[in-house]
């Protein structure tokens, strides 16, 4: 069997490590100073969803399903052979990938609603216990964390004029926390990641220490996208924002629509992606953007007809793929113009951002359905369905479809209680808010039954 043997940056320590490597009928590209292969719902720090060139068209069977207890909203990372989530059952999971046993996993004081990313050994994540954690892949254990100045979910009195008026309210639809990214700069690793504290942070990655940070008006939750030098992200208090990389001093931002008092607290949950020279996102004003990365300018927008846009899009072949909430709608539009190539209406909101395999979108929707979507025909493939959704589909679901005021049953849908209600009656199905990944045959995902899926795919 032949032997490659190649030098392997680690750039924490900043050291060249000689890497043996055993090698079958295949062969190995090893760059010098890339980072540890890895695939997450932020594949690059750009955020294309591009995650294989392989067509897979359809679903296998179940590899293996992990469970947690509690809900899954944290978005896959495979790396080496491990896959990481997170759960709101507080901890942080390390998962062999061939056997879906837990290698190790790590304990935090809050929900783990952030997705991990890694760098050379390292991996990096939020909870909801205010700190951002570094832990060593393999082992699990702590090399730094970070204290921020809190997180939480967005909220408001009298929610969108809920009952009772003078009630706090957390924002039922507010799932995820900022998920970290890191620069590739070998000489200046950095981790940037946004906190419910209106902060923008970017730490050195070796260390936890604070390199800056950038003060927004607003709740931060978006991930951020690092692109030619600046790093974009959006804020509650409706601007999407562009830093420089390297200081953080602002570049430009952009504002959303204002929004009246009933669309309260609606400014900017998605994350954005970069490329063609543009920075696409959604917001919650009901309008997809894409803006000239460079000058802040709006170069297009499309109306999703007052529903949201929660999603990380996906960028390939000068399209933009993204899906909507209340819409339920996944979207192709062209990435310059912004006009609609196809939209493909799923069974309920669309919270999962789209994985991209050549000519497939993956995606899931809060009815329990993961769906396999051609993009040159616009049409489904294929369907994979949580066990939660078959069982309880005929008694949550109104025509297969989600329905709000028919999950309520006859309640009162001005109470916030209902509200709940009707959610935790939805995370039955188990809905899937989390972002597939593709790797080597295999798509990953989480669910609200607290179980991380790997299903095998079909070319």
């Amino acid at each position: 069997m032949p032997i490659l043997v190649y030098l392997n940056y680690n750039p924490f320590m900043k050291k060249y490590f000689t890497v043996i490597a055993l090698l079958g009928s295949f062969t190995v590209l090893a760059q010098k100073n890339a980072p540890l292969t890895n695939k997450s719902f932020a594949a690059n720090a750009q955020h294309n969803g591009v995650y294989t060139t392989m067509n897979y068209s359809a679903f296998g069977g179940v590899k293996w399903k992990f469970t947690t207890k509690g809900k899954i909203f944290s978005s896959p990372l495979i790396a080496g052979s491990k896959a990481y989530i997170g759960s709101e059952d507080h901890n942080l999971y390390a998962i062999d990938l061939q056997s879906g046993k837990q290698v190790w996993k790590f304990a935090t004081n809050g929900a783990v609603s952030s997705s991990p990313a890694i760098y050379g050994n390292s991996i990096c994540f939020g909870s909801y216990d205010g700190y951002y954690y570094m832990l060593n892949a393999n082992t699990g254990k702590l090399n730094w964390k970070f204290k921020t100045g809190g997180e939480r979910k967005v909220g408001a009195k009298g929610l969108w004029t809920m009952k009772p008026l003078n009630k706090y309210m957390d924002d039922l639809y507010d799932f995820f926390l900022s998920s970290p990214v890191f620069n590739d700069d070998i000489n200046n690793p950095t981790v940037y990641f946004g906190s419910s504290d209106g902060k923008f942070y970017a730490l050195d990655a070796g260390t936890g220490k604070l390199r800056w940070s950038f003060k927004t008006n607003g709740i931060i939750h978006s991930s951020p996208a690092v692109y030619h030098g600046k790093v974009y992200f959006g804020s509650w208090d409706t601007y999407l924002y562009a830093l420089n990389a390297a200081d953080g001093k602002l570049v430009w931002k952009f504002k959303t629509a204002d929004q009246p008092v009933y669309h309260l607290l609606e400014g900017i949950q998605a994350s954005p992606t970069c490329g063609n020279g543009k920075v696409y996102f959604g917001a919650r004003d009901g309008y997809f953007y894409a803006l000239n990365a460079e000058k802040g300018t709006q170069v297009w927008k499309y109306s999703a007809n007052n529903s949201w846009i929660l999603t990380t899009a996906a960028v390939q072949n000068n399209t933009v793929y993204f899906g909507t909430s209340d819409t339920y709608q996944f979207v192709a539009a062209d990435a310059h113009t912004g006009k609609p190539k196809f939209v493909y209406k799923g069974n309920g909101y669309l919270y999962s951002s789209p994985a991209l395999s050549a000519n497939t979108a993956f995606f899931g929707d809060f009815t329990g359905k993961l769906f396999a979507v051609n993009l040159l025909s616009g049409k489904a493939t294929d369907v994979f369905i949580v066990p939660g959704r078959k069982l309880n589909a005929a008694n949550v679901l109104k025509d297969d479809t989600l329905n709000f005021a028919h999950a309520a049953g006859g309640a009162d849908n001005s109470l916030y209680q209902t509200g709940i209600d009707v959610m935790n009656k939805l995370y039955t199905l188990g809905s899937v808010v989390s972002s597939p990944v593709i790797d080597n045959g295999v798509i990953y995902f989480g669910s609200a039954d607290g179980s991380l899926y790997a299903i095998n795919l079909i070319k």
